[in-house]
Parts: structure tokens; sequence; C-alpha cells
């Protein structure tokens, strides 16, 4: 309106305004100068820095997510068949063909670069249940994963963090630079999918590395080729040694200060333009007993987020009445979810009160449960997203909830309570973090 409608106008009114970068190149949403000053959690474009971590990676990233993850094993198992067999024919088909044009038919491969690459080298692909693994796909939605670097577009650094089936590890895992979402982290201890927090980066308990042993002394030893270390750096946790001159803990103490440090609200508000231009600094707090009250919240907030399958399920009531009265003539068919959704029509949903299915409509669940924010929305809206039946279009491959509670979990009523169980998680979470003291750095 008047002198804004043109260039020449707002610059005669005098309403630029001259912008000066700071000494981090920042023009706009400029972070925090003090930000700089602590130890970053990973930096792998400058080595020279002191890192917490000696090695991290990002999450898994297939560019064929519906056929390397399903909620069924079996189902994943025969996804894969297909995919290995169907790729494998096109090579014999090209054999001797410069000119052959590959199966651009979705429902019966997906390519990508890498998959291409290995076309074009001829290398076949051979089909293992031993690449079967358990991961996490989004917050709170376990899923079988096809573990295979030829099939997958990047498996990155998984393979030193999850080794085999029976590793035992846990992670940090934060969301990326840039990440849209905003801030967010999580700990699992199953093998993630690159946005199960956006453009996730994960900071490992433990380092599994590969050894050789196909010769030497040791060249029989197949049981266990690999050393074992702690994702924690020397280096870093000298940092804390020094800080805390005379006071005992280890590297896993340190993990958990971390986690517990990453949900303080006090310090995702003060550096949230800090944390959306890189990967997390930890600042060493003054005080030796507010670290370790850090590294106790963060325990807690570690198990309760690793160990949410097995917390006790927050009570709801039923729009039906009481459940122990409900008739169930089949489990499977009375407690199959297809979409949750909230009651009420935008905007004027009501979040206490959940459709589950046609049998079940939740009622009374606590609307703070819903504070608990994790990659972009509450932990209960991933649950309610996640827990469905979902059919890809262009593969034609159908991913049902379902499959896991009856097949894995032996539980059809499996998704019903794990929505009740991340009401306790989110609400003990929030109670966790409203606990935490005020980070004193300055």
């Amino acid at each position: 309106v008047g002198s804004n409608k043109s260039i020449n106008g707002i610059k005669s009114a005098g309403k630029f305004r001259e912008l000066e970068p700071d000494e981090n190149n920042d023009w706009i949403n400029k972070g925090d100068p003090k930000f700089r000053k602590y130890i970053t959690l990973g930096n792998k474009k400058d080595r020279s820095e002191i890192q917490l971590f000696s090695s991290y990676s990002s999450g898994v990233k297939s560019n064929r997510d519906a056929w390397v993850f399903n909620f069924s094993k079996q189902h994943l198992s025969q996804n894969m068949q297909k995919l290995i067999n169907n790729y494998n024919t096109e090579i014999d088909k090209s054999s001797g063909n410069d000119s052959y044009q590959y199966n651009r038919n979705l429902r019966e491969i997906k390519w990508d670069g890498t998959l291409l690459s290995d076309f074009k080298r001829k290398n076949k692909g051979e089909f293992s249940e031993e690449k079967i693994r358990k991961s996490i796909y989004r917050p709170f939605a376990k899923q079988y994963y096809y573990f295979c670097k030829q099939f997958n577009n990047s498996v990155y650094r998984q393979s030193e963090i999850f080794y085999n089936q029976t590793t035992e590890n846990k992670v940090i895992i934060v969301t990326g630079v840039g990440a849209k979402s905003g801030f967010s982290c999580q700990m699992t201890d199953q093998i993630p999918c690159l946005d199960m927090v956006e453009k996730g980066q994960c900071f490992p308990l433990k380092i599994f590395e590969k050894q050789d042993f196909s010769e030497g002394l040791f060249a029989n030893q197949s049981d266990k080729n690999f050393n074992i270390r702690d994702g924690i750096s020397d280096e870093g946790f000298l940092n804390f040694q020094r800080a805390y001159e005379g006071q005992s803990f280890d590297k896993e103490e340190l993990f958990y200060y971390i986690y517990g440090l990453l949900h303080s609200i006090y310090y995702r508000d003060r550096f949230k333009n800090n944390l959306f231009k890189e990967l997390p600094r930890i600042p060493i707090v003054k005080k030796f007993k507010e670290f370790k009250k850090f590294s106790q919240a963060g325990r807690r907030l570690g198990d309760l987020h690793v160990n949410y399958e097995s917390v006790e399920p927050h009570p709801v009531t039923y729009k039906e009445g009481d459940e122990r009265l409900f008739i169930i003539d089949d489990p499977k068919s009375f407690y199959r979810v297809e979409q949750m959704k909230f009651a009420g029509k935008r905007p004027n949903i009501d979040k206490t009160t959940v459709v589950y299915n046609k049998n079940i409509t939740m009622q009374n669940i606590p609307i703070d449960a819903y504070e608990y924010v994790v990659n972009g929305k509450p932990a209960l809206e991933w649950v309610m997203e996640r827990q469905c039946v979902k059919k890809e279009t262009k593969s034609g491959i159908v991913n049902d909830a379902n499959d896991y509670a009856n097949e894995t979990m032996n539980n059809p009523k499996y998704p019903l309570e794990l929505f009740q169980r991340v009401i306790t998680v989110s609400l003990e979470t929030m109670k966790i973090v409203r606990s935490l003291p005020k980070i004193d750095i300055d």
C-alpha cells in the first residue's frame, strides 16, 4: 500500500533495512554465537574439530520403501524374492543385447541409480532370509526391513551400529540439518529409516568394527568377527573429565546426559536457529550434580522411548461401554484397525476421542498427552497414522499393521494397546522434561 507498491517507493521511504552477516555468515534467523563454543556431536566436514562421537551415520535410505519395509516378515520375504527374481531376469534378458530397454513396470521392479549401476555391471542379487531385520520406520512404528546394500540406495554405516540380528545397541537419532519439522531426537535399539526423524543422524552407544580373520591365527574364529568400541570418543569424553575433575562417571552416563540435555526446553528454545543449521553441540553444565540430573533423566527417557511396547497402557474409557462385556467371537476381526481418526470434523475435531474401528471408540484421552512432539507432530498421531492398512498405488504392495500385531506380537489388540502405551510414554516424557533443571552454562 502506498510507498510499499514498488521497490523505489520502499527505498525512497527509507524502509529497507541493511543486514550484516555475523561471523558464521548468517544473514537472518541468526543463531546464538555461544553455540559454537560447545563440543559438536559430530562433524564430517572438519575432522580436526573435537567431536563427542567418533562415528555416526544417517538412517537407511532405500528409495523403495514399499518393497524393503513391511509389517509382515512373510510378506516382506515374498516381496523381496519377487523383486530380486525380476531383477535377475532383467540381467539375463539384457545379456548380449546392448540396446535392451529394462522393465519399467513398477509392479514388478523399482529402480534407482544404485540398482541400475549394478544392473549395468551384471551383478545379480541373491535373496537371504538372514537379511530380514527389525527396524524402526517412523516414531513408535516397528516394521521388518531387508537390510541389504544392493537393494537399498544407501545403508550408510548402519552395519557398524547394528552388526547382525543379535546386536544389542542404542542410538540417539537427531534431525538433520535444515529439517523442516524442527529439531527432534529419539532413542532406539533398532535400525532406523532415514526419516524416522527427518534426515535422521544416528549417534551410537557402541560401534561394531568388522575384523578380517581370513588368514592367520584366528582364521577359523567366525563366531565373533568384530571389535566393540564406545561410540563416545576418547577426546570428547576427556573434555567432560577435565570439567568434573575428581568425579567418577563413564561414557554411558555421558551418552544419557546428551539425551537428557537434548530434551531441555531451555536448550531447544535458546539454540533453535543453531539447531536448524547444524548438528547439536553439547554444553558442559557447571555443576556435576546437574550433569547427573541430566544423565539420570536421559536414562529414564531412553528407557521409555526404547521400551515403549512394554510400558503400562494408560486407561481410557470406551464409548461402547465396559470392555469386559465386549462380545468377541473373532479377536483378529474385532480388533482389526484400518485407520484411526479423531472424533468430530475439522476445524472442530475432538482429540480426547479417537475412533479406533467400527467396534471401538476411545474416550477421555488426556489432551496433555499430545504435548509430546517428535519429528514434527505428537507421538500419538504417529501411532494413529502408522497403525493402519496402506496400499502403495505404484507397486500394488499392501502394508498391514495388523500383520505385525498377529504374526509378531500374537496379539490382535496390539495397535489399540500401543496407542494407550504411547499415552503413558507421552505423559511421562513431558513430566521428565519439565523436571529438568535450567542449563547453567553462562
